[in-house]
């Protein structure tokens, strides 16, 4: 079998832009991948089409030895949309071989080490109230971990972000929320790298001991030596690594310790390939995965797979969208994964068990006033993180 085809797609999908990636073969068999490199969806396919000089006609049956030679065949190697690039076409190949075989990708990676995958929600309200509300009907339908915030952090404009005044607000409302949930559900935070190193530990000291059970993301991860900081200046277990492109870059959060919930995101790593090495790392230093997954179904359909065969696994992150939405997702993603009261069914169908309408992808053009770069300031006009 030889690859004839490699084909991008950036497109508008549902809620968001995504990039997309079939791969098709000579035996009439293609897989779909996807990439997550969000924003950067036109610079990934442009690394896509250059891919594809050099992979066509290669066995798709070999994804290993192709993940090698798409990192180390140019000099400058790796980045997160040259890896986000990979992600997407490394996730089509495992289907393509799924297909090939007649095994779920879940058979590929070892078999299941569960029966469903366990999820955890996100909620987030203008009030302390309405968010506690939220929350109270995701435990009433079975949700056991979601990550909780108040208001979109924004002040008076939505472009304006002041940590100083952010901070207070989410204590307040999280310290509330575990109050009146109680001990039994799991509550995080993400802080989307928002916060200095100072800032960071303003907010988690000034949660009680047993309020968080994790905070994600709480800095920006460019600088090992201020996560090892910030490490030694609060006890809260950390989730990270999301937007880590390769396993050297996980490198010094695991073996250091930095990170309690590995943050491994299918887009961004590397595909199946390179995930897999990041879970088996992390599980030999008691670490979790707790994969990062806010694109479209084929990203969620490639981490249920890694989760089904994953034994040091913790939740699926899933977005709780209107039922019109996810309706229209089964419309263009025959075989749609969805997870009901904290658990994902994976099915056992060949490859990711999930396919596209192709036709529905190819006319439908991302949006560009849609999901840009958001540009964050400071009240005082300085350029602030995202």
């Amino acid at each position: 079998m030889k690859i004839t085809a490699i084909k991008p797609y950036p497109a508008w999908s549902v809620w968001r832009n995504v990039f997309l990636v079939k791969i098709e073969t000579d035996e009439g068999i293609y897989g779909w991948g996807e990439g997550g490199t969000s924003w950067r969806e036109l610079g990934m396919a442009g690394v896509t089409e250059h891919f594809s000089q050099i992979l066509i006609g290669k066995d798709p049956m070999q994804p290993g030895r192709i993940w090698q030679e798409m990192y180390r065949s140019a000099y400058f190697e790796g980045g997160r949309v040259i890896t986000g690039a990979m992600s997407a076409i490394d996730i089509a190949l495992h289907d393509i071989i799924g297909k090939k075989l007649g095994v779920p990708v879940y058979q590929l990676l070892g078999g299941k080490q569960r029966d469903w995958v366990p999820c955890f929600a996100t909620t987030s309200a203008p009030t302390a109230e309405e968010m506690i509300e939220s929350a109270g009907k995701l435990m009433e339908d079975g949700w056991e971990c979601m990550r909780l915030s108040v208001g979109e952090r924004w002040t008076e404009s939505p472009s304006v972000f002041e940590p100083r005044e952010d901070i207070p607000r989410q204590v307040d409302a999280l310290i509330r929320a575990r109050a009146q949930l109680g001990r039994k559900v799991v509550i995080g935070i993400d802080y989307h790298h928002r916060l200095s190193v100072a800032e960071a530990a303003s907010f988690c000291q000034a949660m009680p001991p047993g309020t968080l059970d994790f905070v994600e993301e709480p800095i920006r991860d460019e600088s090992v030596a201020s996560y090892e900081t910030l490490r030694q200046m609060t006890p809260i277990p950390f989730a990270l690594g999301e937007e880590f492109s390769s396993k050297w870059q996980f490198l010094p959060y695991i073996e250091k310790g930095l990170t309690n919930y590995a943050r491994v995101d299918m887009g961004n790593v590397g595909g199946f390939t390179e995930a897999q090495k990041v879970a088996g790392w992390c599980e030999a230093h008691y670490i979790d995965l707790m994969p990062h997954n806010p694109l479209g179904p084929i990203n969620t359909a490639a981490s249920a797979h890694l989760a089904m065969a994953t034994p040091n696994f913790a939740w699926l992150e899933m977005f709780q969208r209107l039922e019109e939405r996810e309706q229209e997702a089964d419309r263009l993603y025959p075989g749609n994964f969805r997870a009901v009261g904290g658990r994902m069914e994976v099915p056992d169908r060949p490859g990711l068990g999930i396919d596209v309408d192709e036709d529905a992808i190819a006319n439908s053009p991302m949006h560009p006033d849609d999901w840009v770069v958001s540009r964050l300031v400071r009240r005082d006009g300085s350029v602030t993180n995202w």
